[in-house]
């Protein structure tokens, strides 16, 4: 396989060179395109016709020669306004504001007057125009929008709410809140975050982008995003690891003059409207009082040149301290039970704090080299702790300590030169989950009672899940190529070399569960009488909690953006994305699961087809089918592309977590959990309980152990070995129309999703000896 992948890596970079390489005009992951036609009197196409563009904040200057047929492209150009002058000979020079934003192509045409006499320049404003020519259902994000549209949590991703099809997670006290988004019908793990061409997809745990899953916090500090393109459906070849909605931004960077910003924001319980519950606490509560509640948002960035019209710097800096109160509530306790009296549940009750803190960190430097090359190096960290998970019927002493740290550095390199433009960079990443107990060393005691499950001791698990990515991507571009019509090529290739190293120790917190009566079913033949005086169950995670993994990922593509006449482009692409190991292809069943399949398989509900779910270590093999080809076309009605009708085709593989596939099916096993069924007190223990042990409740971990492997049986996960990678088909239809200061646009867009992974029982529907449902174990 080695030599599979080396020999077609060198293939394809062999056959990218060959074809020229590239996108609908420059570098769509973080850059825009200008291109259009230069013309003379009568309109007739002039040759030889220089265009410059000049960023207006950073100086940095670039520049291209006209084709013969007038036609010219400016690609891969930072978002930005820039200042753009077509000379020619003879002819008055014009000079024309333009506005650039991200992944987005602007037609500029320019009619040059003659005049032999003067070299003075005509100086036209130009409104922005709408990026119509697309067939991607996108919206874009400008600068001025985040900086001046509000959002309470500043986090930038609240604002992809304004692209019609994507919804985002609402900002909310609650502390299950989670800050994702989502669209196309699919969850929020099936969508991909890009920031400077890297992307923050999560390979281990729940997918979709780092950290975001199970955080309340910001991704990114939105002071230093410049803008960004949040496209719903149809992306192109260019983009991976998504079925559903990707998000592509682009950093600020430091311009000719310095400048910085300062923003303290507040919010406490006074500013926030009850809910429909604390209304009616208030109204019949005498002593009711709000949750306490506050947040502190603080903003610092600054950024300016090292040299001028070459060298800047940009540095910012955000906090995010959140403090609020979860109230534990139990229940009163039923009368007549000592025991459970002296445990004192009421004493846990109460309001405790539930503190957030996230802090944001990015810097960049940006350097012109020459006029033809450009350089650029960022870092960026995002940490963050979260006391979390109590509350209700949870005591403050189950809480979580949720951890994360997700650290980005990256060093791009481009270089323009006519009709050619490659992009290159490097990055490294290290994300971090790392969700563990508040309050360690106390067992988890369980006591039901009144419908309601009491909860206090420590949290049950700690784990820490670390995604170590070293990546490399190179895009070329080249807009040389005429064959009946105008095309721009592009193409790439990203190598990644990703790490996982993975703790996982689930249920390594005893719990002990507590009941009165506890039909004890299928361990017992009548219902037994516990009284709260000692628990009836056990639950216990013990084992190698470790995991360490490696997985190399590629992908590569082509596309074409092929204009045969003026008002009509094809955007025509394939990608191919391959992953060494995101099946675990190494894995091998456990001979005890093997032969228990084997002789069982015949008495579940539904018999397992054993070749696809018995893994020898080399039965598991990598995807190699994920090819993708994405069609799209525009058509402008009108001469000035005000009125466009655009559509589009595609096929786009999201990927399945690690986590999910290769983790479980591992651990199950080698750090089972183990149930154990304890015998009532003064009743002997029949088949499948055990007699309980006071001591049981404060044992070491070299007790319980011998306890629970004499006495329990763990549970297997089994995933087909034929598993398909989750992938959906995209279609749409519409048309945009552009009026003065406005633009309007309706889409039919259809999204369908295809290989989901889910999970069922395996035993469930095998009956008891009594005819009863179900028999576990």
């Amino acid at each position: 396989m080695r030599r599979n992948v080396n020999r077609w890596l060198g293939g394809a970079a062999v056959v990218a060179a060959l074809l020229g390489l590239g996108t609908t005009a420059g570098a769509q992951n973080t850059t825009g395109t200008i291109r259009g036609v230069v013309t003379g009197t009568g309109d007739v196409p002039l040759t030889t016709v220089q265009i410059a563009a000049r960023n207006v904040e950073s100086g940095v200057p670039r520049g291209t020669e006209g084709r013969d047929d007038g036609s010219y492209v400016l690609a891969g150009l930072v978002p930005g306004v820039y200042d753009m002058t077509v000379r020619r000979i003879g002819y008055t020079p014009t000079t024309r504001r333009v506005v650039v934003q991200i992944g987005t192509t602007q037609i500029q045409n320019f009619l040059l007057a003659s005049q032999a006499t003067t070299l003075s320049t005509v100086a036209v404003t130009a409104t922005a125009v709408a990026a119509t020519p697309t067939s991607e259902v996108a919206t874009n994000v400008t600068r001025a929008q985040i900086e001046k549209l509000p959002t309470s949590s500043r986090n930038f991703l609240d604002l992809a709410a304004l692209a019609p099809g994507v919804t985002v997670s609402p900002d909310r006290i609650s502390s299950t809140s989670f800050r994702t988004f989502s669209a196309g019908g699919q969850g929020p793990s099936s969508v991909n975050l890009f920031i400077d061409g890297t992307s923050l997809k999560n390979d281990l745990t729940a997918g979709g982008v780092s950290g975001q899953d199970a955080s309340r916090g910001n991704p990114f500090p939105r002071g230093a995003i410049q803008e960004y393109r949040v496209i719903s459906q149809n992306f192109k070849a260019e983009y991976q690891k998504a079925s559903s909605a990707i998000i592509t931004a682009t950093t600020k960077s430091g311009g000719n003059t310095w400048h910085g910003t300062a923003l303290v924001g507040y919010q406490n319980a006074r500013m926030v409207q009850l809910d429909t519950f604390q209304r009616k606490d208030k109204a019949t509560q005498a002593n009711f009082k709000r949750p306490d509640y506050n947040r502190t948002l603080t903003a610092l960035s600054i950024g300016g040149p090292i040299i001028m019209d070459k060298m800047h710097v940009f540095a910012s800096y955000e906090g995010n301290y959140q403090n609020r109160q979860n109230r534990v509530n139990f229940l009163p306790t039923p009368t007549g039970f000592t025991a459970l009296d002296t445990v004192n549940l009421s004493r846990y009750n109460g309001s405790f704090g539930s503190p957030f803190r996230e802090n944001l960190l990015f810097g960049k430097i940006d350097d012109a080299l020459s006029e033809n090359s450009s350089l650029e190096l960022s870092l960026s960290n995002r940490h963050e702790t979260d006391v979390r998970d109590f509350g209700g019927t949870k005591a403050f002493n189950e809480a979580v300590n949720f951890r994360q740290n997700i650290a980005i550095g990256q060093l791009k390199y481009n270089y323009f030169k006519g009709a050619v433009l490659n992009e290159a960079k490097v990055d490294y990443s290290n994300f971090r989950r790392n969700p563990t107990m508040n309050e360690p060393g106390l067992p988890s005691r369980k006591y039901l009672y009144a419908g309601t499950e009491a909860v206090i001791g420590s949290n049950r698990s700690n784990q820490d899940f670390t995604q170590k990515r070293i990546g490399m991507r190179d895009d070329l571009t080249y807009s040389g190529f005429r064959l009946a019509g105008d095309h721009i090529f592009k193409g790439g290739v990203s190598i990644d070399f990703v790490k996982y190293d993975i703790i996982k120790d689930n249920n390594t917190t005893p719990q002990f569960t507590y009941n009165d009566i506890v039909d004890c079913n299928p361990t017992c033949n009548s219902p037994q009488s516990y009284g709260y005086r000692s628990p009836f169950q056990l639950v216990y995670g013990t084992g190698d909690p470790n995991i360490n993994a490696n997985n190399n990922q590629v992908g590569t593509y082509i596309q074409d953006d092929w204009t045969p006449f003026e008002r009509l482009t094809l955007n025509l692409g394939v990608r191919w994305d391959y992953e060494s190991n995101m099946l675990n292809k190494g894995y091998k069943t456990p001979q005890d699961v093997a032969d228990t399949l084997r002789r069982y398989n015949s008495q579940l509900a539904r018999p397992l087809d054993l070749s696809r779910y018995i893994s020898d270590g080399s039965n598991r093999k990598p995807f190699l089918g994920a090819f993708q080809p994405r069609v799209g076309f525009s058509y402008g009605i009108d001469k000035e592309n005000r009125t466009t009708i655009f559509g589009g085709w595609g096929l786009y593989y999201d990927r399945i977590g690690f986590d999910l596939y290769a983790v479980d099916p591992i651990l199950k096993i080698r750090h089972p959990d183990y149930t154990i069924r304890f015998a009532a007190p003064g009743v002997a223990p029949t088949a499948g309980q055990v007699a309980w042990n006071p001591a049981y409740l404060t044992a070491d971990k070299a007790t319980l152990d011998q306890l629970v492997h004499t006495s329990g049986r763990p549970e297997a996960w089994l995933i087909d070995n034929k598993a398909k990678v989750p992938y959906s088909k995209q279609a749409n239809i519409g048309i945009r129309h552009v009026f003065t200061a406005l633009t309007v646009g309706a889409t039919y867009a259809d999204v369908r999703g295809y290989d989901q992974i889910g999970l069922n029982f395996g035993d469930a529907g095998t009956l008891r000896a009594n005819g009863t449902c179900c028999q576990g174990n």
